[in-house]
Parts: C-alpha cells; sequence; structure tokens
C-alpha cells in the first residue's frame, strides 16, 4: 500500500500534496461512515476515488466540501490546516465539489445557475450581458449547444450536468472533485470533459474523480485509492494495479463480469413488434423486434433518441408515426396506466424522482403500482400487502431485507432492486430498463445483471438501454444501435464489439 503522503508524483510536480486528509472519522446514529481515513491529492494530478455504495466515498467528499464536519482527523489544504463550517468556506478557499446529485435550481436559467452565488457585477448591480456571455463561453468548451437562457428544469440529465460542470470551471478553484461526473453523458461528452480535467492538470489544479467505471478510471486518472466500509483499504497508482484487484479492494472478494448469456433455449416468439415509429424531432423511422425470453441491449450515445422511443413504448409520451402490435395486438398506449395494463413497465434512468418515492417504506414502494389489489374496498389488507412485498423483494434480494425501511435510506443498487420487485409484484411480461445501473456499485452491478438474465430465462421480453458499451455487451442477446433519432444497425450479442456498436453509434464524422 502507498502511503498518501508519499504518493509518487511526476517529475516537476510539488512534492507536497495540495490536499492531505489524515485519519478522518465520520460517525451518524448507529453507523460509523468514516474510520480514520487518509487521502491525498496532488496538484496536476487525478485521483481517483472508488468503492462500493455505502463504502464512505460522498461522505469524504461532504467533508472535503464543508458539508459536514468530520468527528476527528484533520484536512490541511496547501500546507495550512483548515476546519470549513460551510460549503462557502470551501469554495472561498478554492475548493469546489460536484455531487452526482445534482444542485441546480430548476427555475432559474443555465446562466443563472452558473454564477449563482457569485454573479458578475460591480457594486452590487449584476452585469447580465457579461454573465450571459460568460455562460455562454464555459458551456461551448464543453460542448453544450443549448441556450443558456434556458430554465435548468427544462434541460436533460445530460445538459444540466454539464451546467454542473460549467459551473465549476467558472470559479477559479485550486481542487474540483467530481462525483460520478459522467453518469449522464455520452461517449463524445465524456470524452470532452475529460479533455477538460487534463486542461486542468496542466494549470496546477488538483481533481479527485469518484466514478463506478473502472475504464475511466484507467484513462482519467494518475492514482487510486479505494474505501470499503468506511475505510481507505487501497492507495497507489492506477498504473500499478489492474481491475481485478480494484474490484477485489472495493469488495473484499472477486466479481465476475463474464457475459450474461441465455441458460434456455432460443428466444421465443416476438412480443413487442414497433415498425416505423416516430416522435417530432426525437426519432423517426424506428423499427425493432423484442422476443419472450429474449434481452435486446438499445445503444447509443446520449440524444440518439434511445429513451423517447422507450417513453413511447411505456405509454409516456405519444408517438406520431409508426405502428406497434405486442403479442400479435394493435398497441399504442395513450398512457402508463394503460401500459402497465398491457404487461409493459419502464424502470426510468432516473429512479430516485421517477420510479420511487424515497418517503415511503420498501413496502409501499413495492405495491404501490399494484395497491388496489389489497385493497378491494379501500382499505389495505395490511397482511397480505407486507407479504407480497416481502416475497418480492426477497427475489430480488434486497439486502437488507426489511421492507419497512425507508427507501432513500438505501443504496442505489437497492433501490433499483425495489423498482425492480414493483414491477415484477405487477407481473409485467415486458420490462424496459433505461441506465439500469446507474450509479451503481461493481457488485450491485453484477446482481442486477444476474436478475435480468433470470427475468429473461423465465420468459420475459427485456428492453435494455445503456450508455455503458460493456454493459450492453454483458446483457444483451441483440443490440440495436441509435444514432440521431435513427436506427443505425443490429448486430447479435454473442461476439460484438465495443469498436462496432461505436462505428454505428458515432456521428460519420467521428466514427473514423
Amino acid at each position: 500500500m502507498t502511503s498518501p503522503s508519499t504518493a509518487p508524483v511526476p517529475p516537476g510536480s510539488p512534492a507536497s500534496p495540495l490536499l492531505v486528509l489524515s485519519a478522518v472519522t465520520k460517525r451518524f446514529p448507529g453507523v460509523v461512515a468514516l474510520d480514520g481515513v487518509d487521502l491525498a491529492a496532488h496538484a496536476g494530478r487525478v485521483h481517483a476515488l472508488v468503492g462500493e455504495n455505502g463504502a464512505g466515498k460522498s461522505t469524504l467528499l461532504k467533508i472535503v466540501a464543508g458539508a459536514y464536519r468530520a468527528d476527528a482527523g484533520t484536512l490541511v489544504l496547501d500546507g495550512v490546516p483548515r476546519s470549513f463550517s460551510a460549503p462557502r468556506d470551501a469554495l472561498s478557499a478554492g475548493v469546489t465539489v460536484i455531487y452526482q446529485e445534482l444542485s441546480l435550481v430548476p427555475q432559474l436559467s443555465a446562466e443563472a445557475n452558473i454564477f449563482l452565488g457569485m454573479e458578475p457585477g460591480r457594486h452590487g448591480i449584476l452585469d447580465r450581458r457579461l454573465a450571459a456571455t460568460e455562460a455562454h463561453g464555459a458551456l461551448e468548451s464543453l460542448g453544450a449547444d443549448f441556450d443558456p437562457a434556458t430554465p435548468a428544469g427544462e434541460l436533460s440529465i445530460a445538459e444540466q450536468q454539464l451546467v454542473e460542470l460549467a459551473r465549476a470551471l467558472a470559479r477559479d478553484a485550486r481542487l474540483i472533485a467530481l462525483d460520478e461526473p459522467t453518469a449522464a453523458l455520452s461517449h463524445v461528452e465524456t470524452e470532452r470533459l475529460f479533455t477538460q480535467i487534463r486542461g486542468l492538470c496542466s494549470r496546477g489544479i488538483a481533481v479527485v474523480f469518484v466514478s463506478h467505471r473502472l475504464e475511466e478510471i484507467r484513462r482519467i486518472a494518475d492514482d487510486v485509492s479505494v474505501l470499503r466500509d468506511g475505510k481507505r483499504v487501497f492507495s497507489g497508482l492506477v498504473a500499478q494495479v489492474d481491475d481485478a484487484a480494484l474490484i477485489r479492494h472495493m469488495v473484499g472478494r472477486d466479481v465476475e463480469y463474464a457475459r450474461q448469456a441465455p441458460t434456455v433455449p432460443a428466444p421465443g416468439a416476438p412480443l413487442l413488434e414497433v415498425a416505423g415509429l416516430g416522435r417530432g424531432r426525437s426519432f423517426a423511422g424506428v423499427s425493432l423486434v423484442v422476443r419472450r425470453g429474449e434481452i435486446v441491449g438499445l445503444a447509443g450515445l446520449v440524444g440518439a433518441g434511445r429513451t423517447e422511443v422507450a417513453r413511447c413504448i411505456a405509454g409516456a409520451d405519444v408517438c406520431d408515426a409508426g405502428t406497434m402490435t405486442l403479442a400479435g395486438i394493435p398497441y399504442r398506449p395513450a398512457s402508463p396506466r394503460e401500459a402497465i395494463a398491457r404487461g409493459v413497465v419502464y424502470l426510468p434512468e432516473d429512479r430516485k424522482t421517477q420510479g420511487l418515492v424515497l418517503g415511503m417504506s420498501v413496502r409501499e414502494n413495492a405495491t404501490l403500482a399494484t395497491l388496489r389489489r389489497f385493497s378491494p374496498w379501500g382499505v389495505v389488507r395490511f397482511a397480505a400487502e407486507r407479504d407480497a412485498a416481502s416475497r418480492q423483494t426477497s427475489a430480488v434480494e434486497l439486502r437488507p431485507p426489511d421492507i419497512e425501511r425507508e427507501t432513500g435510506t438505501l443504496s442505489g443498487g437497492n433501490q433499483q432492486k425495489v423498482v425492480l420487485a414493483k414491477w415484477l409484484l405487477a407481473d409485467a411480461d415486458l420490462l424496459i430498463f433505461d441506465e439500469p445501473t446507474r450509479g451503481v456499485d461493481v457488485a450491485a452491478k453484477a446482481e442486477l445483471h444476474h436478475l435480468i438474465r433470470t427475468l429473461a430465462d423465465a420468459g420475459k421480453a427485456i428492453l435494455v438501454i445503456s450508455s455503458e458499451l460493456p454493459e450492453v455487451l454483458a446483457l444483451a442477446d441483440r443490440i440495436v444501435v441509435m444514432r440521431e433519432g435513427r436506427v443505425a444497425g443490429e448486430m447479435a450479442g454473442a461476439g460484438a464489439t465495443a469498436e462496432a456498436v461505436l462505428a454505428l453509434a458515432l456521428p460519420a464524422s467521428h466514427a473514423a
């Protein structure tokens, strides 16, 4: 194990780290979130921070950001001991943290969010023209193509993430911590972000990069630290540790990432048939088939129209062209309720706001879509409800199996299992997974992959949307690739390569 205070640095870099955390401890009622954690980040380098959900990564970032105060330990910035009482203190010291959960004000414009709390002007008077110009420049540098005057609440998740990044770039920060910054970004957007990170490092800025995507860490990070159960269990150079070792450090055991091949005979008859589907400028001429017992991967860059197609299939939006059939019967749902009644369900990318009610218990979320089944006369039969919730959460291997626990306290992987339990209880025939493992740690990801394959082997039809090519390649029996609102091609999952999928997904000018 490499000590953080003696981590190697490139020739010409300062020997002393910009940020040093020593023996940092944070306790919550009944939980030790951080237990004597050491960490060092050097100017001009990217330090990756990895670990399962619940390992303590977010708590550590909040201490760095001044959102939490450590119960014990020290924080030293550029050789000076610091104690941040509030996020404003950290920002004033040149420390910016961008969390995975977006912190934009939806009613304000993108440009207003970028400069919120640091509005340009003189003598207390806002210079709107300067704010617009600088916001446009910051967004343009990230490849954004939307109007900075657009309210943040009207932007897509990927666009909102770009606003968060632009806000960090607009601050003269000495250290920037990014929590899962690429989770909602396309391949091209991720490449632009990496270019920005390298530019920041060339100017001597230290970057802490949190990600579950090991391939990203290998590409962008110089150093890596692993947290497990609130403790730092490894620190070292990225170039000197392989993925298998990192995974062992994260979960304390080996995790297989073998392809999830079917264990039953070839898929059955088509369940869903889509022909020439279109909706405004979102997508056009989309045709695909999903059979019982089959997992179809819908691949493509963010903005290619994948989610928009899924929303039309699930009745969340209404298409204006094309036809669909379900089990050979015409199918054109006008609402999610109609789709659910026909056995079609959608597990959205943003499970926290669209898939769950976080303030409710696991039991209440699991039975939310089928509550009438347990209240035939308007009075809930709690024993039957509890039995059904327990049965389905057990089927998806929820841990801990506490159905009365508030859903908002669960890890991302367990929250996704609750969403899945809800729709299994509804006895769905076609399940549409949109970014099923976004923000989920590697162990939970493997469990979810296994659950999805088990559903397909049981005769369910599965459509999976994922921006992570390794996930598509691991799960899909067939891969349908979309590009700029149209189907660019289709291939068998077995033997497919990331290069082949990207060659179809990337615009012609980038697909060399």
